[in-house]
């Protein structure tokens, strides 16, 4: 394992168990409701000042880029870090969340963890030396048609201007797959794309740090990921696509005659 990846491993799993540690208090959090979302910010806090001591113990001039502290330090390293994937579901005791973490080097991203502590999942991948599931190697599913599909999506919840087009998006998706899913965590459904069991997958408005270490679990088990038009521009945009190299062109089309100027990028 690639020396920035096994600190990346470390760093993930140390946040994974400070998130099963709290998780133990659910219960009673359950009963002091009001206190729940300050709570939750708590253990993403926890979580993540835990990731950042460890990598910038090993790597202390590299840059970070987190999604509850922010972007810190300059380098052409930067460690860009989502230390729970699915809080709202993490709240709820509902165990579809990760921790994931990713190195850019000059914006490229060139290690990537995605964790899932309540079942023991760990994907890594380095660029150039592929994708593994908990040290077995992962490829994309062998699907070639949307039809029989199984495709992952996630609801607007930041972008809510776009709700419009992504329900029209939606209708069209469900009548031309298996089945669509939305289980609340996009590092996790980009990494059960990277592994094969979802097909493909969508959604609109992410931040960097939910797409960063899926996007490079799926290149390196052989799928294609782009914004809505296939472009590389989702990093930017906040919109993805992705999936088994046929499955993932399938959907492009089927997403385009729903794209507005403001989805393609254009101004209004």
């Amino acid at each position: 394992m690639h020396p920035m990846l096994n600190i990346a491993v470390k760093a993930a799993r140390r946040a994974g168990n400070a998130i099963n540690r709290a998780s133990r208090n659910l219960d009673i959090l359950a009963i002091r409701e009001k206190l729940a979302n300050d709570y939750v910010s708590e253990v993403d806090h926890e979580a993540e000042q835990v990731i950042i001591r460890t990598l910038l113990d090993a790597y202390p001039g590299h840059s970070i880029l987190a999604e509850e502290s922010g972007a810190a330090g300059h380098s052409d390293f930067q460690w860009i870090i989502d230390p729970l994937d699915g809080t709202t579901n993490y709240l709820h005791g509902f165990p579809q969340f990760a921790v994931a973490i990713a190195l850019a080097h000059k914006g490229i991203v060139t290690q990537a963890v995605v964790y899932d502590p309540s079942r023991n999942d760990l994907f890594t991948a380095t660029r150039g030396g592929g994708a593994f599931l908990n040290d077995t190697r992962i490829r994309v599913s062998k699907r070639t048609r949307l039809a029989g599909s199984l495709v992952g999506t996630g609801f607007p919840f930041r972008q809510f201007e776009h709700v419009d087009s992504y329900l029209a998006m939606l209708r069209d998706i469900m009548r031309h797959t298996a089945g669509v899913r939305r289980v609340g965590s996009a590092a996790l459904d980009l990494a059960y794309v990277a592994a094969g069991r979802l097909d493909a997958f969508w959604e609109l408005g992410l931040g960097p740090w939910d797409m960063a270490a899926g996007s490079l679990l799926i290149t390196e088990a052989g799928g294609l990921v782009g914004d809505l038009e296939g472009d590389a521009g989702y990093m930017k945009s906040g919109h993805i696509v992705a999936g088994a190299p046929k499955v993932f062109v399938e959907l492009l089309q089927r997403l385009a005659p729903h794209l507005t100027p403001a989805l393609r990028g254009q101004p209004a």
